[in-house]
């Protein structure tokens, strides 16, 4: 019997204070927009709490309970909670933003420093690109005697992919890849404003002349070894080519280029 009011003894007193937790709904005003993720943690209960992005909160609390709010963003502070604010309906908590900035962030580019240089990737490696990995995977088809098979000299699924047109199919699908690479190549050189207003391509002919220039074999051969100088030489030959065999009448810079061009070959041919 004596225990059992021991023990009621002892515990009363925290019957009394869990009775008197209420919730208490509060916000942080602040400077900052942005008021999420502000952690409030009750001291004397040990109770939490984290705020939205308006800096609304609620947590379990009573009298005379601190209210310790700490973020990275703002000042820590602490809120003892009064009688008052048991009643209100929403306490406000002003928080000044915090002070403690950020020292400056240098990055420094070491060029040495790379995949090679760590060993992660072997030195001079070849990249290939889909279409080329594709036809590799075929087993490109060389002709040589059946009797080399066993020898590594031909690779039987480059025969049977030989025999059944895949591979011809698949260096077809090379040849239409390397033209798309080369047609982004020329509008990264020569953009839709350049066509447009300096070689006086018609916007809706733009496209068509791209893939128009990438069939020419000079000025393919000049944007593989990057000579954008010579590129650029032949585009403008090109664009009047293009345009009088659209039947789009040329300015008047354009036909003068054009018959000087053409004054240039008949004096090549004689």
């Amino acid at each position: 019997m004596h225990k059992k009011l021991l023990l009621l003894f002892l515990f009363f007193p925290l019957l009394i204070l869990a009775q008197n937790d209420t919730i208490i709904k509060g916000r942080i005003v602040s400077d900052l927009k942005d008021l999420e993720g502000v952690h409030i943690i009750n001291i004397t209960n040990i109770a939490g709490a984290v705020s939205d992005n308006e800096g609304y909160f609620s947590i379990k609390a009573k009298t005379s309970d601190t209210l310790l709010f700490s973020a990275v963003f703002l000042e820590k502070k602490k809120h003892i909670i009064t009688k008052e604010e048991i009643k209100q309906k929403l306490i406000l908590v002003p928080i000044a933003p915090s002070t403690e900035s950020l020292r400056e962030v240098v990055i420094t580019e070491y060029p040495n420093i790379n995949a090679v240089s760590l060993g992660i990737v072997p030195a001079n490696i070849k990249t290939y690109t889909k279409a080329e990995r594709k036809l590799i995977a075929a087993g490109v088809f060389k002709w040589y005697s059946p009797l080399l098979i066993p020898l590594g000299g031909m690779s039987v699924d480059g025969l049977i992919n030989a025999i059944s047109g895949r591979t011809n199919m698949l260096e077809k699908e090379l040849v239409v890849e390397r033209k798309e690479f080369l047609q982004e190549k020329t509008l990264d050189y020569f953009d839709d404003e350049y066509l447009m207003k300096t070689l006086n391509i018609p916007e809706e002919y733009v496209d068509g002349f791209i893939f128009y220039v990438v069939e020419d074999v000079p000025f393919s051969n000049a944007m593989k070894v990057k000579n954008k100088t010579q590129a650029t030489f032949l585009i403008h030959q090109l664009a009047v080519e293009f345009l009088e065999l659209k039947e789009i009448p040329l300015k008047p810079e354009d036909r003068k280029s054009s018959e000087v061009e053409q004054i240039k070959e008949d004096k090549d041919e004689n």
